[in-house]
């Protein structure tokens, strides 16, 4: 399998380079990036994406009706969704789980964190195919 692409939407270019560095760092190079949620769905219509990370608070389209879209898509709605985002209190994630994000991470973040969701949701997405 060839390595996995990451679509990374955030309207923060110091957070998109901390996500890509990070992901670089774990052995994800394939790495295409949004400002917000209307340029990342013309990327998905572009470019084979594997993966989305995702904030939620951004112009144009924010990142919640960025994962209703995807959802929405027949040719889309599979693609696992990590939210990365400020909104940590519980009805912020309920509301994002209930979008079908397939994981959420509170704004800071290490590393660390960034790689334990990416690795569970590649294990829950693989698992749930078979």
């Amino acid at each position: 399998m060839p390595s996995p692409t990451f679509l990374v939407v955030d309207d923060s270019i110091t957070i998109r380079r901390i996500i890509i560095n990070t992901l670089k760092t774990i052995g994800f190079a394939d790495v295409v990036e949004a400002s917000h949620g209307k340029e990342a769905i013309d990327k998905l219509a572009s470019a084979r994406i594997d993966f989305i990370i995702t904030d939620w608070n951004m112009p144009e389209m924010n990142g919640l009706e960025f994962t209703k879209a995807v959802r929405s898509n027949p040719q889309t709605t599979s693609l696992p969704i990590l939210m990365i985002t400020t909104r940590g209190n519980e009805s912020d994630v309920v509301e994002a789980l209930e979008a079908k994000v397939s994981s959420y991470v509170v704004k800071p973040f290490t590393p660390h964190e960034l790689k334990e969701k990416i690795e569970s949701v590649f294990q829950f997405d693989s698992a749930s195919k078979n």
